[in-house]
C-alpha cells in the first residue's frame, strides 16, 4: 500500500496558507512563522470555547495547570517540525512524518490527518448550527445546511478570496477573545469556591488533566504538522524558527488562559451551552453577541473550505472530474453528520484523534533525539 498520491505533491493539507508560503517566503519573520502556526490551531472549536472548556474548564484550577503544560509542549513540538521540516527541505508533512514515524506509522498518520480533516469539516458544520439555534433563534439544520453548501461552492469555484481573509479573521478573533475576557474578569471575578464547588474532571473528554493537556496538543498538531513542516523549508535562519515556535505557542496557550478564565468566571451556566464563548459575549450587549458570532462564524467557514479542499486533494487530483462529485458528496455526508451536535463532536471526535496523535508526538520525540544523538545522513522519503 503507497502512500495517496496526493502526498507527493507541494501542496499542503490546509490550503488556505500556500500563499503565505508561496509569497515573501524567504524573508519571512519569526513573528510571521507565529502567526501561521496560531493559524493552524485558532479555529471554530477553539474560539467558540467549546474545545477549552471540555479539555480544561471542567477540572477547575488544575486546567490552568494543564494548559500550562500545553503551551510548553506546543512551544516544543511546533519547533521539532519546523526544525525537521527545514532540514529534510519538506515538500508538504509526508517528508516529516516519514522520517519520524518511519513508513508505516507515517501512513497511519497520514490517514488519521485525512480522517480529521472530513471530522473538521463536521464539526465546523455543527459549529455554524449551534451558532445560528442558540444565538439568533433559528433551526439549527438551517445553519448546518448554510455553511455546508457555501463551502462546498467555495470549494467548487475557488478559494483565493478565503485563503486572504485568513490573514484578517484570525487576528481579529484573538483581539475579540481578549476583548471580552478583560471586560468578563472587570465585571466577574473568578470565584474559587465556585469553581471548586462546580467542577468534574468526569465531565471532561479526557479523565485526567495532564492526559488531556497532552491530547489537546496532538490533535492539534495532526492539522498543523501540515503547515509547519513546509514552512520550515522556506526559513533558512534557525534562529527565526525558534522565535515563531515560542511565540506562535505562548500566543497559543495565552489566548487558550484567557477563554479558560472567561469561562471559569462564568460557571456553571457556560456549561450549558454548545457555544459558550457567544452567550458570555451576549452579557455586555446584543451588538457585541452579534459581532462576535459574525466573528466566529467567519472562523468556522475558513475552517470549513480548509477542511473540505484538503480532504477532496488527499483523496483525488482537483483537475480529474471525480473531484467536483466527491465535493458535493463529502459536503453532504458531512451534513448528516454535524446533526450529532457540536459539542458531542468535539467531546469525541477530537479525543479520538488525539489519541491518535499520541503516535505522532512519540514519533517527533524519537525524531528529536536521532538528530542531537547521531548524525543523519539525507533523507528521501519513500514514493
Amino acid at each position: 500500500m503507497s502512500i495517496p498520491s496526493a502526498a507527493r505533491k507541494t501542496k499542503n493539507l490546509s490550503p488556505r496558507y500556500n500563499i503565505t508560503m508561496k509569497t515573501g517566503a524567504k524573508n519571512i519573520s519569526g513573528l510571521k512563522v507565529a502567526a501561521v502556526y496560531m493559524g493552524t490551531v485558532v479555529g471554530a472549536g477553539f474560539a467558540s470555547g467549546q474545545e477549552v472548556l471540555q479539555f480544561f474548564s471542567f477540572f477547575g484550577l488544575p486546567g490552568i495547570i494543564g494548559l500550562v503544560l500545553a503551551t510548553i509542549l506546543f512551544v516544543f513540538f511546533g519547533l521539532i517540525i519546523l526544525e525537521l521540516g527545514q532540514r529534510l527541505n519538506a515538500d508538504s508533512h509526508r517528508e516529516v512524518i516519514q522520517y519520524a514515524g518511519g513508513r508505516w506509522l507515517g501512513m497511519i498518520i497520514d490517514g488519521v490527518i485525512t480522517f480529521f480533516l472530513f471530522g473538521a469539516l463536521t464539526a465546523m458544520a455543527a459549529g455554524a448550527g449551534a451558532i445560528f439555534k442558540e444565538q439568533f433563534g433559528l433551526p439549527y439544520i438551517l445553519g448546518s445546511l448554510i455553511m455546508a453548501g457555501t463551502t462546498m461552492l467555495t470549494v467548487l469555484v475557488g478559494i483565493t478570496g478565503v485563503i486572504n481573509a485568513i490573514s484578517f479573521v484570525v487576528p481579529l478573533l484573538l483581539v475579540s477573545v481578549l476583548g471580552i475576557t478583560i471586560a468578563t474578569l472587570v465585571t466577574t471575578p473568578v470565584d474559587l469556591d465556585t469553581i471548586s464547588g462546580w467542577a468534574r474532571a468526569s465531565r471532561a473528554a479526557v479523565p485526567f488533566w495532564p492526559l488531556s493537556a497532552v491530547t489537546y496538543v496532538s490533535y492539534n498538531l495532526i492539522l498543523s504538522v501540515s503547515v509547519l513542516a513546509p514552512l520550515g523549508r522556506h526559513v533558512g535562519n534557525p534562529k527565526i524558527l525558534q522565535k515563531g515556535a515560542l511565540l506562535g505557542g505562548l500566543g497559543l496557550g495565552i489566548g487558550a488562559l484567557a477563554i479558560n478564565l472567561t469561562l471559569l468566571s462564568k460557571v456553571p451556566a457556560v456549561s450549558g451551552y454548545e457555544v459558550p464563548m457567544v452567550f458570555i459575549a451576549a452579557q455586555f450587549s446584543p451588538l457585541i453577541q452579534v459581532a462576535y458570532s459574525i466573528v466566529l462564524l467567519a472562523e468556522v467557514y475558513t475552517t470549513a473550505v480548509g477542511s473540505l479542499y484538503g480532504f477532496a486533494e488527499r483523496i483525488t487530483d482537483q483537475g480529474k472530474p471525480a473531484f467536483k462529485w466527491l465535493i458535493i458528496g463529502t459536503s453532504v455526508v458531512a451534513l448528516g453528520a454535524s446533526q450529532f451536535g457540536f459539542s458531542t463532536l468535539v467531546r469525541v471526535l477530537y479525543p479520538a484523534v488525539g489519541y491518535a496523535g499520541l503516535l505522532l508526538l512519540a514519533g517527533l520525540i524519537y525524531g528529536y533525539a536521532k538528530e542531537r544523538l547521531v548524525p543523519q545522513p539525507a533523507f528521501k522519503p519513500e514514493k
